[in-house]
């Protein structure tokens, strides 16, 4: 991962300087709520429901656990005691006070984080695939690309003031882990190193008005993806709407003005560009890729640290659950003897993506002995371990279980996406978590689970889709319907890891509150009826088509 240097760290603590002083003047009411609204939103301050939500950016999903201890230990001072993965790799502190986020931010810029356009109209936190650089068959490790993107866009002054956030991902994979056709603007690579060029995309998004991103640029050759990225944000910062909020998006730009059109206006802005910038050069990519931890000695590290001794209490038992796990939760590495593994952050009596300080601190202790020192946080609310050697894994997998983190559901139902939905947000129309939550409660024997297979559950608060309902193979939203919560279903999402991406469509009108599970579950057993042998919950939809499981989810209501 990259290693921030002394620049990086002093820029970090300036900032978090300012924003101290920017709070005592407008405690003094030297400033309005209108005018800090901006200032704290740069840094990642939102107000929230209940209480002030802290945004932290984890920069691709990259952490190692000095820095994950520091957010465990903020979370014990300021908070109570745990954090919350976002779908954008993020960690989000619920309930700190306004008065200790500058206490927060200097202690998180003293080992290179921040919350800096983690939220407001900017270009946010780039993200990544978090098996980026590890996994089998990837064209290009994305993120010093990422990176050089990130130092460019961080504190640019034509990107601090956009008519509304701006989300950016990269990919070096074939297997689309990152999310790129629902990002505003995308970067897939597409041939390998030293001659890296990307396909680009723009206009994806979910929320009110879903897209799936077109493709602007079939071959950006890398050394153009800043002058790229700043034609195209000029183009936005220009034409984009600021009169209407829902509307001020580039994937409603782009669709008032066509594709087609958006692609001459953008190539002739980017003429321009090339004239007055200067493209990246082999020396730019050499600098940050030198601040990045070298590969061959994590690998040497973690390979000669020498098996760690374990033993199985109940052998026959033991060694059908760590078959399991390890069947559900560990992928294959680029790197021969080493291996990746999933640690869901899921489970009942547990909000998804939820962890607490002491969850982080012994996940620093077992990344510490098993995966040098390093650990990285998926869009799927989930921890990832990088780099374990293959002979480690029955320890790891004691480890986990003592922690209650080694539950092989990996890609199953319970392993849902939920955003905090009405029990935390301001703009949520109703509770996710309790709808998560009963789910799990039906779903708890893994038996039952594995006999569903694979099924992304995604679950959000409202419109705004931070729950990512629309591509999940089952979407669930929750809407306001004259003061009351209820719950519309779509089918047929897909993330674009495993196939064509896709966006689910609703099937039926919405269920309330107390109907919301049963629909879900009558959905499930009909698949399970009229599925074909090893037929998955997608490809049967996709057969018999929603309203045959519209007329199934129906069944549940009760008026």
């Amino acid at each position: 991962m990259y290693q921030p240097n002394t620049f990086d760290l002093s820029r970090l603590k300036e900032r978090a300087i300012q924003f101290e002083n920017q709070l005592k003047r407008h405690n003094a009411g030297v400033t309005t709520a209108e005018e800090f609204r901006p200032l704290r939103l740069q840094n990642g301050l939102y107000i929230q429901r209940h209480a002030p939500m802290l945004r932290i950016a984890i920069a691709y999903g990259m952490l190692n656990t000095r820095q994950l201890k520091v957010l465990a230990n903020i979370t014990k001072k300021y908070d109570r005691g745990y954090g919350h993965l976002t779908t954008r790799q993020n960690m989000q502190l619920n309930w700190i006070k306004v008065n200790d986020v500058p206490k927060a931010l200097k202690e998180l810029a003293e080992v290179g984080l921040h919350g800096i356009q983690s939220s407001g109209n900017c270009l946010r936190n780039i993200t990544s695939d978090a098996l980026a650089g590890i996994c089998e068959n990837e064209i290009v490790d994305p993120r010093p690309y990422a990176e050089i993107l990130r130092q460019w866009s961080t504190f640019h002054p034509e990107l601090s003031f956009l008519p509304r956030k701006f989300k950016v991902a990269f990919t070096g994979s074939i297997d689309d882990r990152a999310l790129v056709q629902v990002h505003d603007l995308a970067f897939e690579a597409i041939t390998p190193e030293p001659d890296v060029t990307f396909r680009v995309r723009a206009g994806g998004g979910l929320g009110r008005t879903p897209v799936l991103g077109p493709v602007i640029h079939e071959n950006l050759h890398w050394t153009n993806i800043t002058l790229y990225t700043h034609a195209l944000m000029r183009l936005y910062n220009r034409l984009g709407r600021r009169d209407n909020m829902t509307k001020a998006r580039i994937k409603i730009l782009i669709r008032s003005v066509g594709v087609d059109e958006f692609k001459k206006l953008l190539n002739e802005e980017f003429k321009e560009i090339e004239q007055n910038f200067r493209k990246l050069g082999s020396h730019d990519l050499d600098n940050v890729k030198q601040q990045f931890m070298e590969e061959k000695k994590i690998v040497e590290k973690v390979s000669n640290s020498g098996e760690i001794v374990c033993s199985f209490v109940d052998k026959e038992r033991d060694n059908d659950e760590f078959s399991t796990w390890k069947n559900r939760c560990v992928v294959n590495h680029k790197f021969h003897g080493l291996s990746i593994v999933k640690i869901p952050v899921k489970g009942q009596g547990r909000a998804p993506g939820d962890v607490t300080a002491e969850e982080m601190l012994s996940l620093c202790e077992i990344a510490d002995e098993f995966s040098a020192s390093l650990i990285r946080v998926t869009h799927a609310q989930n921890f990832v371990m990088p780099y374990v050697a293959t002979s480690n894994l029955p320890a790891l997998y004691l480890k986990l279980r003592e922690l209650n983190l080694a539950r092989p559901v990996s890609g199953l139902l319970t392993d849902m996406v939920c955003c905090p939905g009405g029990d935390f947000c301001s703009l949520a129309n109703a509770r996710s978590i309790t709808v998560a939550e009963d789910i799990n409660q039906r779903y708890q024997a893994l038996n039952k689970l594995e006999s569903l297979g694979e099924v992304d559950l995604r679950i959000s608060g409202c419109m705004n889709s931070c729950g990512h309902h629309h591509i999940g193979n089952i979407g669930i939203l929750g809407v306001d319907k004259d003061g009351k919560a209820f719950y519309q279903v779509l089918l047929g999402g897909n993330t674009g890891e495993k196939g064509e991406a896709s966006l689910g469509k609703i099937i039926t009108k919405a269920f309330a509150e107390d109907e919301i599970s049963d629909a879900v579950e009558n959905i499930l057993q009909h698949y399970v009826s009229n599925r074909n042998k090893n037929e998955s919950f997608r490809n049967t939809v996709a057969r018999i088509g929603n309203p045959s499981f519209a007329d199934a989810a129906n069944r549940a209501r009760k008026s």
